[in-house]
């Protein structure tokens, strides 16, 4: 202060810290005692014009009143105040007062009084505005020097951190929140200093001294603070706490990505592991889910009922590999102990919360549960059971749980936790009533479907199926063996189309009926005639009962019909749309049969053509329900593939026939399944057939019944004389006197006696009951009674009556 002026009292009056440009003055009482040089150039009066003056005489607007009086005595705030100066003019001031000490120490010196030129309004405004941003803002506010150090935070930041500013200034962030990553704020807020680009809505999360049992999650905004010259002081950190918005954010993804990976299939345990799937790491570090045992394989769940509960885990995951261990391994059943909160969960329905399990419980400790004992003593405190509901049922029991490492589970988890597990309940659901159905049609499809190879010895049998891998699971492919008169054998495939239930019907209907015609010897072609005029019949009949969608498949579908006779090794096959089977020879050479293919049934198509082969002896069949060649095969490739597979003849042919059944598998579709049927042909023993020409005479019957008895002999079948004789003498004398020569009588030994008789007339034989005054008519009936089963079958000339005797006398005979 410039012109020190000397006090009426003696003191000399120099200035704050010798700063001759302060305009300052001091009041003893309110009198001004003293005026320096720099308030006579801000105010213009010269210190005679004001010492020994009250201020309140001078500048009544600024020392009047109250406040003024507290100003005088330097014990007011600083204020905003208008002088009068000499001139008359105004002068905008803020005055800071302060009391003046006496040399001891002592108060009573007087007040110092700065007037200091007031900001402009703008930057009076700003200043405000910083000062209401660090006082009274909701968001947190940090300020960090050039060495990343707090250098101010406001109140609010106070609050979110738990930290105080006087304790937190100078220090580093990882020195001030050890709960944080402060590798990677550091990090940001050096770029920030290095490029000078603001940083908007970073996300940081972590624990603070405010909350530490929980973790929060914030934005972060950061701008670089820069002085008037330029010069940059440091960084400025924006901080909102988003921790519930983000939590809410998280549980809206996961129900999205719930609802698009939970249920792809309709399988019951691949359902179960997208669930747990989902729901480990992000909402739980363990999942287990549990279903009612019978709810497993499909069946309707029973009510739930008080007491002990079965269950079977079904699927399972964990953050920690090694507590894998220590859950239940999937498909192991376990009983739920009567009190445990898992069964009154499944008895009431409703889920239960647990946030810190007590190892004491009773239901804990129950040996029963072993497993959730080891899994607690393991870290695990906090547990969530949810049921699994779906149209009004209960499935099983969803369990989830938290290590100590976490927060313990909260009401909000349990809510997203019934949301998942109702979605996955009603996929489950569909999965498990997809599974009673699946399981069903293959039921149905199988009992179809030969059981085991037919007592037959012209070919050796092997088959295989495979399902379709679409949901329906069950195709209409089929395939069976039925043994026929003289030793042959039928050997037929088809296939139906669609999948599910109404291919299996459709299947059934048209297996039935050709099991039925096979018994009355039809030719394949006459088979097939017979099959594709039902067709239509049975189709009109449904449709008059409103049930014709089960039999929609029949119309269109495919067959095809081969006859072998191990006598003669021909091969007779027809086909109504169905592609012709490989024939491979023992060498391994591959021919497919120039079969016509005709038009599937139900086409209208009146002609079967049929193909009449012979087969080399042990040559092999492959029958499939789809075509053996591949779209880009051709006949070579085809033949290779075949030949490598069926000319092993040391492998097994169930083997072969899986082997083919892979070849054949690798070009269908999801839609296809496929029935293959692989039969190796086995000549008749020349040892085991006789035959003899029948002179058409009466005389010629007992020259027969000579010949025959003497054939048994050879055989060892004294035991079958008396009822042979009498079939062969019934049957030839039916062929003499009703039939047309030539006649012809054939024995073959299989693994029963066959006896045959054919003559060239078609007229069809009639067995009746005569009554005790008729001469004649028991030949057939004694036949009958002679013989296990007897028929007749009827070729392009003429007709052959036989019958089948078991080889071992009836015991009850």
């Amino acid at each position: 202060m410039g012109n020190p002026s000397q006090t009426p009292s003696g003191r000399r009056f120099t200035g704050a810290s010798g700063d001759e440009d302060i305009a300052g003055f001091v009041l003893d009482d309110g009198v001004v005692s003293a005026w320096s040089a720099a308030a006579e150039r801000l105010l213009g009066f010269r210190p005679a014009d004001v010492i020994g003056r009250p201020a309140a005489a001078l500048w009544p607007e600024a020392f009047a009143g109250p406040s003024g009086d507290a100003a005088a005595r330097g014990t007011g705030p600083a204020q905003r105040a208008v002088l009068t100066r000499r001139d008359g003019g105004r002068a905008d001031v803020v005055l800071r007062t302060s009391r003046l000490l006496e040399p001891g120490g002592h108060e009573g010196g007087g007040t110092m009084v700065v007037a200091v030129p007031a900001p402009p309004p703008a930057a009076a405004e700003g200043q405000a505005i910083l000062e209401a941003l660090f006082t009274q803002a909701p968001i947190g506010i940090a300020v960090y020097d050039r060495d990343l150090r707090f250098v101010r935070i406001n109140s609010a930041l106070e609050r979110i951190h738990g930290f105080p500013e006087d304790k937190a200034l100078g220090r580093s962030v990882g020195e001030v929140l050890p709960g944080l990553d402060a590798t990677a704020i550091e990090r940001r807020i050096k770029g920030v200093l290095d490029s000078g680009r603001p940083v908007v809505n970073a996300v940081h999360q972590g624990r603070t001294a405010a909350d530490p049992d929980r973790e929060h999650v914030w934005h972060v905004s950061s701008v670089v603070l820069t002085a008037p010259d330029g010069d940059i002081l440091g960084v400025t950190d924006l901080i909102v706490d988003i921790t519930d918005r983000h939590r809410t954010r998280e549980r809206l993804a996961l129900l999205d990505e719930a609802a698009m990976l939970i249920g792809t299939t309709l399988d019951v345990r691949r359902t179960a592991e997208e669930l747990v799937d989902v729901l480990v790491p992000r909402l739980a570090d363990v999942a287990t889910i549990d279903l009612l045992d019978d709810v497993v394989e499909g069946a309707e769940p029973e009510p739930m009922r008080r007491g002990p509960v079965a269950v079977r885990s079904l699927a399972r995951t964990a953050v920690d590999p090694e507590i894998i261990s220590r859950i239940r391994q999937p498909g192991e059943l376990q009983n739920y102990p009567p009190d445990s909160p898992h069964v009154q969960s499944l008895a009431d329905g409703r889920p239960r919360l647990i946030p810190v399990l007590d190892p004491g419980a009773d239901w804990l400790c129950d040996s029963a549960d072993e497993r959730m004992q080891a899994m607690v003593r393991y870290g695990i405190d906090s547990l969530i059971l949810v049921p699994l509901r779906a149209r009004d049922a209960t499935l099983g029991l969803v369990h989830l749980y938290r290590g100590r490492a976490r927060e313990p589970f909260e009401p909000d988890d349990l809510v997203l936790a019934q949301d998942i597990v109702a979605r996955a309940a009603v996929c489950l659901d569909n999965a498990r009533r997809y599974t009673n159905e699946h399981m069903a049609a293959l039921t149905l499809h199988a009992s179809m479907l030969p059981r085991s190879v037919p007592d037959q010895s012209a070919v050796e049998v092997a088959q295989h199926y495979r399902p379709s891998r679409v949901h329906a699971g069950v195709s209409g492919d089929w395939f069976d063996v039925i043994p026929l008169s003289g030793a042959r054998v039928a050997l037929v495939v088809g296939a139906v189309p669609g999948t599910g239930f109404q291919a299996a019907a459709c299947m059934g209907h048209i297996c039935s009926a050709i099991r039925t015609l096979a018994q009355v010897d039809l030719t394949p072609d006459e088979l097939l005639g017979q099959i594709d005029d039902m067709v239509p019949r049975l189709l009109e009949r449904e449709h008059s009962t409103g049930s014709a969608p089960v039999v929609e498949g029949l119309k269109g579908s495919t067959c095809l019909y081969a006859v072998y006779d191990p006598v003669s090794r021909r091969c007779v096959m027809a086909s109504a749309g169905h592609p012709p089977p490989a024939v491979v020879s023992r060498a391994g050479d591959v021919v497919i049969p120039d079969v016509p293919i005709n038009n599937p049934l139900g086409q209208g198509d009146p002609v079967f053509e049929p193909l009449d082969l012979e087969l080399a002896e042990g040559s092999t069949l492959v029958f499939s329900s789809h075509s053996l060649q591949r779209p880009t095969d051709t006949s070579e490739t085809l033949a290779a593939r075949l030949s490598s597979v069926v000319a092993d003849r040391g492998r097994p042919i169930e083997e072969t026939c899986r082997a083919i059944s892979d070849l054949v598998a690798a070009h269908l579709t999801m839609e296809d399944g496929l029935a293959l049927l692989l039969a190796r042909t086995r000549p008749l023993d020349p040892g085991k057939l006789a035959t003899w020409t029948v002179p058409p005479l009466p005389a010629a019957v007992g020259d027969m019944r000579s010949l025959v008895l003497r054939q048994l002999d050879q055989w060892g079948l004294e035991h079958l004389a008396f009822s042979t004789e009498l079939i062969v003498s019934e049957l030839i004398t039916n062929a003499i006197r009703h039939g047309q020569g030539p006649i012809r009588l054939r024995l073959i030994l299989d693994r029963t006696l066959i006896c045959e008789v054919s003559d060239s007339a078609s007229t069809s034989p009639h067995i009746r009951r005569a009554a005790t005054t008729d001469e004649g008519g028991r030949g057939l009936f004694l036949v009958a009674q002679c013989s296990r089963r007897w028929g007749t079958r009827y070729a392009l000339a003429g007709k052959t009556i036989w019958a089948e005797q078991p080889l071992e006398a009836d015991p009850a005979a």
